[in-house]
């Protein structure tokens, strides 16, 4: 099953609950937390996160660009995150990063750059209940697909199999229904959509029509794992 994680990141950040409201038909809501440092953007912290998390019942996933996550990433779980994804390039102690997160009762998620190679990792993969693969330099919304990153995503998903895992493959970054028929054939099975979604005029029909398409391709590749 392919899950659709509507970013709002691409939604009016005057109006975050009715845009919460919006994709209620989503699997989660994706929300970008950037500092101005580890990316040159800055975007919402922990009270918003808070507020959004009281304004909506979709499990809010946490994606945080940001330095130091190991001293702040607990403090979003507190926040309301289901899912708490930090980067491998900022991240002190990613082992005892990710442990503290599911001890603290939400998924871990470790996220690479696309320069960034999974190979190092792989033995990092079982304390993860997701990893993400960036499919554009993170920091901005609304910027093109990065093809190259395919081969990457084909990778992933051989660990992933290879180790018996049932983590998530997530991608973000450009994902659209031109592109997300072919990361779901290279393995990804989460997907962050952000214009594509909160710039449909229907964004919860965008959201069905994501996962139709990403499911149709899924099924084509044969790799599919349940969730």
């Amino acid at each position: 099953m392919a899950l659709i994680n509507p970013s709002i990141l691409s939604a009016d950040f005057a109006r975050l609950a009715e845009e919460a409201k919006a994709v209620e038909g989503a699997d989660w809501l994706h929300v970008d937390v950037m500092d101005n440092h580890f990316v040159p953007n800055l975007t919402l912290g922990a009270p918003v996160v808070e507020a959004l998390s009281k304004a909506t019942d979709t499990p809010l996933d946490l994606h945080l660009m940001i330095e130091d996550p190991d001293r702040w990433a607990p403090q979003y779980i507190e926040a309301g995150a289901g899912s708490v994804t930090f980067h491998a390039e900022a991240a002190a102690a990613p082992v005892r990063l990710a442990r503290e997160i599911r001890a603290k009762g939400a998924r871990a998620s470790m996220a690479l750059k696309p320069a960034t190679p999974v190979e190092p990792y792989e033995d990092l993969l079982p304390e993860l209940d997701m990893l993400l693969i960036m499919t554009v330099e993170p920091g901005f919304g609304g910027q093109a697909f990065l093809d190259i990153m395919l081969p990457k995503i084909r990778r992933t998903r051989e660990l992933i199999s290879k180790h018996g895992l049932e983590m998530w493959l997530q991608v973000d970054g450009g994902v659209s229904a031109s592109t997300i028929e072919r990361c779901a054939e290279a393995g990804a099975d989460v997907f962050v959509a952000g214009s594509a979604v909160y710039g449909a005029d229907d964004p919860a029909k965008a959201v069905r029509e994501l996962r139709a398409q990403a499911e149709s391709a899924t099924a084509a590749a044969g790799w599919g794992c349940a969730h």
